[in-house]
């Protein structure tokens, strides 16, 4: 959670296309993920599991384009507090795919984070059409996350992690190679500031903010790893108030809802370690 809390505000610093942004954070990140997974034990994989492996990248993909989209046009508090609604979707998707149902203390932690999150999005939001087309790609994104983190945690059980997260950053990186192409976006030409967000987006949110939940979906339910996300929002707002170059200043709410996020994450986690 501590490393995908700088993906908002850093992408911020960059011009470049919402499908190149989430085409390299991908890219340069598959070589170590290559090299991690060779070593490995390997075993066949079915048609069924290949399939929702396949089904993975393409809603990775979906979530990354969709979300970065969104900062184009809204803030960084409203576009990351959307994005990280998913545990609402990540339980009801569980709970029919996957007949895991949240005990009655992380029922409530999901409920009071996701109450937290909203109070420090909502005082942070623009009346605007470009700013509701924002939050709608945001959602979006949210319900991608939602597919992709459930599929992960189904197949996680039988696959190690570096195998998993290499093949499904393949195909999310090669689904957005070909969204590029189709739409004539450049992957190529930018400066060097550009590359430096590419690359802070790979080495943190990437390889262990997104490699590191994937890890834990072995050992931990869906939601329970979503609503540890929810964190999220709080580490963003406060990036994004804190840089001088984006100085978003966050209402008075937020710092309530940020209080009840971390103690709804408290919540859930305790539940599960009493479990």
């Amino acid at each position: 959670m501590l490393a995908v809390t700088y993906a908002g505000p850093v992408i911020r610093f960059t011009a470049a296309p919402a499908v190149a942004i989430a085409f390299w954070r991908l890219v340069l990140v598959l070589p170590v993920t290559l090299a991690l997974s060779l070593r490995e034990s390997r075993r066949s994989l079915d048609r069924s599991t290949l399939l929702l492996i396949v089904l993975s990248g393409l809603l990775l993909a979906a979530h990354f384009w969709a979300w970065i989209a969104s900062l184009r046009f809204t803030t960084v508090a409203s576009s990351v507090l959307l994005v990280n609604l998913r545990p609402v979707f990540v339980w009801a998707l569980a709970a029919a795919w996957l007949h895991e149902q949240p005990g009655p203390r992380e029922r409530w932690g999901i409920a009071v984070a996701v109450v937290g999150a909203t109070l420090i999005g909502v005082g942070d939001a623009r009346a605007s059409l470009g700013a509701v087309g924002g939050d709608l790609l945001a959602l979006a994104g949210a319900l991608a996350a939602a597919g992709y983190s459930v599929i992960g945690r189904r197949v996680r059980r039988t696959i190690g992690v570096w195998t998993y997260v290499t093949t499904v950053y393949g195909v999310a990186a090669l689904s957005l190679g070909f969204i590029a192409a189709l739409g004539r976006s450049p992957l190529t030409g930018f400066a060097s500031r550009d590359w430096a967000v590419f690359a802070a987006l790979a080495a943190g949110p990437t390889l262990v903010g997104h490699t590191g939940m994937n890890y834990a979906l072995k050992h931990f339910r869906a939601t329970t790893v979503n609503v540890a996300g929810l964190g999220e929002p709080v580490g963003a707002t406060l990036i994004a108030w804190l840089v001088p170059a984006i100085h978003e200043v966050p209402p008075l709410t937020a710092l309530a809802g940020g209080v009840m996020v971390l103690a709804g994450i408290g919540m859930s986690l305790a539940e599960r370690r009493g479990a």
